[in-house]
């Protein structure tokens, strides 16, 4: 029989010892791997698990819908800096004799209810939706500066102001290194270093996934924030140059004017 598996982003970060509080105070009881917390869901036919990470992701392995809005709901306050929107990825699972994973049907097999399996294979899972969040960052953040540089090519200069120029930096600035700050989530995580056995099914989800290609897709994108932020940044010093030569300029002016006047008036 094919169970649902769910994977979510809905948040920065969770404050993992206040969700497990939280857990434990619903009657659950939350087990720790590493940053990671387990918890077991008990329902009419199936006992359900879900791993919910540091880095503001869960994975749920046979849990209902309606459950896991339950479960979400709970996590809520843990929350730091929830995302906007909804960051959702589903695949399906079953048991057989080997565990591997069937593209073409988006099928996982299982050989076994080992909970440390899931949470290998959840470690890629969880990756994914999070790169998903950093994927819809960066392209927001194109697309909302990308006519500048066009602007600048075809009229030599910006329309914005000082100000607003600066606001748009900033703002880059915030976005690159906010996902600078969170890109080594998308390394191979350190709980493998003390359980190698387990490392081939984290590859084998990231592969399925195609974190390798997404991350790099991702650095490419980021170096065309950095280049806008640069570009971005030369305008600025420019339109502050410009207006420092301006000043110049009237203080020059001002200057003669008043010499002028003052030889007026003294031949007068």
């Amino acid at each position: 029989m094919n169970r649902l598996c769910a994977s979510y982003c809905l948040a920065d970060s969770y404050q993992i010892d206040e969700l497990a509080r939280i857990f434990r105070t619903d009657g659950f009881n939350p087990r720790f791997y590493d940053d990671v917390i387990h918890v077991e869901y008990h329902q009419d036919d199936y006992l359900g698990g879900a791993f919910f990470f540091a880095y503001g992701c869960a994975v749920f392995w046979g849990i209902n819908p309606s459950d896991i809005e339950t479960l979400l709901a709970m996590a809520r306050p843990a929350a730091v800096k929830p995302v906007h929107g909804i960051v959702y990825d589903e695949c399906y699972y079953q048991y057989a004799d080997q565990s591997k994973i069937n593209e073409e049907d988006d099928l996982i097999d299982l050989d076994g209810n080992d909970p440390i399996l899931k949470l290998s294979l959840s470690y890629g899972l969880s990756q994914s939706v999070k790169l998903t969040v950093f994927e819809n960052t960066i392209a927001k953040a194109i697309q909302k500066s990308k006519h500048l540089p066009e602007e600048l090519a075809q009229k030599g200069k910006t329309s914005l102001s000082r100000q607003q120029l600066s606001r748009k930096i900033g703002a880059l600035y915030a976005e690159r290194h906010s996902i600078n700050l969170h890109s080594d989530l998308l390394d191979t995580p350190e709980f493998f270093w003390r359980r190698p056995n387990y490392e081939s099914y984290y590859h084998m989800a990231s592969d399925y996934l195609d974190i390798d290609m997404r991350t790099n897709i991702l650095n490419q994108r980021l170096s065309i924030l950095q280049e806008l932020y640069e570009i971005l940044s030369d305008e600025l010093k420019h339109l502050h140059s410009s207006r420092l030569e301006w000043i110049i300029i009237l203080l020059i002016v001002s200057e003669v004017v008043l010499t002028l006047l003052k030889d007026v008036l003294k031949w007068l």
